[in-house]
C-alpha cells in the first residue's frame, strides 16, 4: 500500500525544530533569521521556508551555546499570587523574581537579562501553593507541557471531607472532564482528610475538578514535584536557579 502523499507535504521549517524538541518555533524563527540552523548540511537563514519532514536538522555550534545560557527558575509560589507574568487584578508570581527573594547562596549567578522572555511552565491557581517554573529554553516548556507530554506533577492534596476507598479508585482512573475522560492519575491516601496525587496532564483546575466530581471539598493544594524537580526545603515566596539538566535530564 502507498503512502499517505500527505505525510510528505513540506512542513515550516521552525515547526519541524520545535517537534523535534530542539527548541521552540518563536526561538527557531530567531535562529533561522541568525543563519545558525543547517538543513541537509546546508545553511538556511529564509524565515517561513518549508521542508519535507524527514530532512535531516542540526543547530550551529553557535546557537547550542545560546542554548546553554538560557535560564530557568524555580520558585514556591504563596497562595494569592496568580500565575502570570502581569495581572492588574492580583499579584503576579512573577513579581516575586527579585534579587532579595533569591535562595541563599546563589547571589552570583543572578543577572537581569535572566528575565527576559520568561515563559510560565504548569500554573497554579491563586489559591495554590508551591513548586512554579519559569523558563527562557523552548525546549523544557514542550517537554514539561506540551501536547504529547507525559511529565508527572506531584501534589499534595487536603480535603473538608473524609477521603473513602471509593473516592480514591475514580480519582485515579475514570473520570472525564469537558467530555474528556482523564489520563490514570497516581492517588495515594495519607490520612484521613490528606492525599497525595500525581498527573501527568494539566488541565485547568484539574484536582480541584476532579475532587468536586467525587463529592470533595479542597481546602490545601500544594506541588511539591515537577519531573525530577523536588519544590524540597526552598522557603515559600523565594526562588532558585535551576541547574542544567534537573528538569529534563541531557538539556
Amino acid at each position: 500500500m502507498d503512502r499517505d502523499p500527505k505525510l510528505k507535504e513540506p512542513v515550516r521549517l521552525s515547526k519541524l525544530m520545535s517537534e523535534r524538541g530542539l527548541c521552540s518555533r518563536r526561538e527557531a524563527d530567531a535562529l533561522i533569521e541568525q543563519g545558525l540552523v543547517f538543513v541537509n548540511g546546508e545553511r538556511v537563514s529564509q524565515l517561513g521556508i518549508r521542508f519535507p519532514p524527514d530532512v535531516e536538522i542540526e543547530l550551529d555550534p553557535q546557537a547550542r551555546q545560546t542554548q546553554r545560557g538560557f535560564a530557568t527558575i524555580m520558585l514556591n509560589k504563596p497562595v494569592g499570587y496568580v500565575s502570570m507574568l502581569r495581572d492588574e487584578k492580583y499579584p503576579s508570581a512573577y513579581e516575586l523574581l527579585t534579587e532579595p527573594n533569591l535562595m541563599k547562596g546563589q547571589e552570583e549567578l543572578f543577572r537581569r537579562k535572566h528575565f527576559n522572555d520568561l515563559s510560565i511552565i504548569g500554573r497554579l491557581d491563586i489559591d495554590s501553593h508551591g513548586l512554579l517554573l519559569f523558563t527562557q529554553d523552548g525546549r523544557i516548556a514542550k517537554q514539561v507541557i506540551g501536547p504529547d507530554s507525559n511529565t508527572e506533577k506531584e501534589y499534595l492534596v487536603r480535603t473538608e471531607e473524609r477521603i473513602s476507598d471509593d473516592q480514591i479508585k475514580l480519582l485515579s482512573y475514570g473520570l472525564e472532564l469537558e467530555g474528556e475522560k482523564l489520563k490514570r492519575a497516581q492517588v495515594e491516601q495519607l490520612d484521613e482528610t490528606f492525599m497525595k496525587i500525581v498527573l501527568t496532564q494539566g488541565k485547568h483546575r484539574q484536582i480541584r475538578r476532579m475532587c468536586e466530581l467525587v463529592d470533595l471539598h479542597v481546602t490545601g493544594l500544594k506541588r511539591v514535584r515537577i519531573a525530577n524537580l523536588k519544590l524540597g526545603s526552598l522557603p515559600r515566596g523565594q526562588w532558585r536557579y535551576v541547574e542544567p539538566g534537573e528538569v529534563v535530564p541531557g538539556l
